[in-house]
C-alpha cells in the first residue's frame, strides 16, 4: 500500500484510451464512445472480485459512505454507532444526512467493541457502522448478531481494508453495504474515487440514482431521464475509472507484497516479549497494508514513535495525538465548528461529547503504533527496516 507505488503500462494504457475515446463522463454520449464504458466495465470486474451482484463506483470514500447511508434510508434524528477510531469522513458522511453519530469504544482489534455497541443502541440507532481500520476487522459475526437482533442496517466502511476477508468473505461484502476508498494512498487508487457493494437491488438502484442527481438511468437519452427522487452529484469520471480498471488487475500482487513485507516486520518484532500485536478475529485475514502492534504503555510508545521519525523510520503512525483519525483531537467535532447550520436534533445528539471518555479506547491507541507496509520497498530494505525497529524498542525498554 498504496497501489500509486505499482504504476505502469497498464494504467497508460486504459488512460490513453479514453483520452483517445474523447468521452470522460461516465454518462451519456452514447455514439460518441464506440462502446468504451470503464466505470461500467470497472464495476463488473468488483463484482466478480468481490463476490457482490452489484457494485456502483462514486467519487470518493467519502462518497460511498454518504451513498450507502442514503441509499438504506439513513436520515434525519437517525444514530449511527461508529467507532472512536476511524477517519473523519465517517462522522462527516453521517452528519450531511442529518443524522447523529455515536462513538464507542473499539477493543484489541482496533476496530469496533461488540460490547460498546450493544450498551449504545436505543430506540434512534438506525445502522452501526464496522471501521476496517488499517486493513483488519471486528468480531463480524457478533456485530451480525447484534444487527439481527435489534434490526439494524450493518455498514463496512473497507476503506483502508480493500482484500481483507472474513471467514472466506471479502471484507465488505458482509453487511447489507459496503463501501471502498480508491484515493491516491489506498491499497489501489483511481486518483480519487470509491464504491459501494451490495447484495440488495433496492440499495443498488438506490445508490445508481441517488450518486448522480435522481437520475433513473433508463435507456440511452440521458436528457429524457427522470428523477424518481433527490440526488447529488458523487459520479466518478472515465479517467479515475480508467485507473482503477488497471489496478485492480494488480491486486493479488500487491497483497502478496504487503503480506511478505508484513511478515517479515512482524516476524523480527516478535523477538521482544514486550511487543504485542492487535487481535485479528479468529477465521479472519488481514490485506496486510499496515502492521499495527502495541508497546507496553503510553509513555514508551510516543518515545519509540518519535525515535521512529528521528532515525528515518518513515510511515510509522502512533494515533493517540492524531487529528484525522482519533476523537482525542476532533475538537471541530465536539464543539461542532459548521460552516453551516447544524439543526437542534444533531446539536442534541452530539452532546454527549462533551463529558464522554473512552478510556478503553485509550487504552488500546495509546499504546499502538501502525506501521504502513509500502510495495516500493525490496526484501533487503524490509529486512534492514525490521532490524533497526527492534533496536530501537529494545533501547527504548
Amino acid at each position: 500500500m498504496p497501489g500509486f507505488e505499482l504504476f505502469g503500462d497498464l494504467e497508460k494504457k486504459e488512460v490513453t484510451d479514453v483520452l483517445e475515446n474523447g468521452v470522460l463522463m461516465r454518462y451519456g454520449f452514447d455514439g460518441m464512445r464506440n462502446g468504451h464504458w470503464k466505470a461500467k466495465e470497472l464495476e463488473k470486474v468488483l463484482e466478480n472480485t468481490f463476490q457482490v451482484n452489484h457494485a456502483q463506483l462514486v467519487s470518493s470514500g467519502t462518497a460511498a459512505i454518504s451513498v450507502a447511508l442514503a441509499a438504506s434510508g439513513v436520515g434525519a434524528g437517525d444514530e449511527v454507532i461508529l467507532p472512536t477510531f476511524t477517519f473523519v469522513a465517517s462522522f462527516e458522511a453521517i452528519m450531511m444526512l442529518g443524522a447523529i453519530p455515536i462513538l464507542v469504544d473499539i477493543d484489541d482489534t482496533l476496530t469496533l467493541n461488540p460490547k460498546a455497541v450493544e450498551k449504545a443502541i436505543t430506540p434512534k440507532t438506525k445502522a452501526i457502522m464496522v471501521v476496517h481500520m488499517c486493513g483488519s476487522m471486528a468480531n463480524m459475526d457478533a456485530l451480525q448478531n447484534i444487527c439481527s437482533k435489534h434490526s439494524l442496517l450493518l455498514i463496512e466502511d473497507a476503506c483502508q481494508a480493500i482484500g481483507g476477508t472474513y471467514k472466506g468473505k471479502v471484507l465488505g461484502s458482509i453487511g447489507d453495504l459496503g463501501c471502498f476508498s480508491f484515493d491516491f494512498v489506498k491499497t489501489i487508487t483511481c486518483g480519487e474515487g470509491g464504491a459501494v457493494i451490495t447484495n440488495n437491488e433496492a440499495y443498488y438502484t438506490n445508490s445508481d440514482h441517488y450518486s448522480d442527481h435522481g437520475h433513473d438511468h433508463v435507456g440511452n437519452d440521458r436528457g429524457a431521464e427522470s428523477h424518481p427522487f433527490l440526488g447529488y452529484n458523487f459520479r466518478i469520471s472515465e479517467l479515475h475509472a480508467a485507473v482503477g480498471l488497471a489496478q485492480i488487475k494488480r491486486l493479488p500482487e500487491i497483497l502478496k507484497i504487503q503480506k511478505r513485507n508484513y511478515t517479515i516486520i512482524r516476524e523480527a518484532l516478535s523477538q521482544i516479549p514486550e511487543v504485542t500485536f492487535r487481535t485479528v478475529p479468529e477465521g479472519g485475514e488481514e490485506n496486510y497494508s499496515f502492521l499495527n502492534f502495541f508497546l507496553p504503555d503510553l509513555e514508551m510508545s510516543l518515545k519509540v514513535s518519535e525515535v521512529f521519525k528521528t532515525e528515518g523510520v518513515d510511515a510509522c503512525f502512533q494515533y493517540y495525538n492524531n487529528n484525522w483519525h482519533y476523537i482525542r483531537k476532533w475538537n471541530h467535532l465536539k464543539e461542532l465548528k459548521s460552516l453551516y447550520p447544524i439543526s437542534a436534533e444533531v446539536k442534541s445528539g452530539l452532546e454527549y461529547l462533551k463529558t464522554s471518555e473512552f478510556p478503553k479506547s485509550d487504552h488500546y491507541i495509546g499504546r499502538n503504533i501502525s506501521c504502513l507496509i509500502k510495495l516500493s520497498w525490496t526484501e533487503q530494505q524490509v529486512k534492514e527496516r525490521a532490524s533497526k525497529m527492534v533496536e530501537i524498542i529494545k533501547a527504548s525498554l
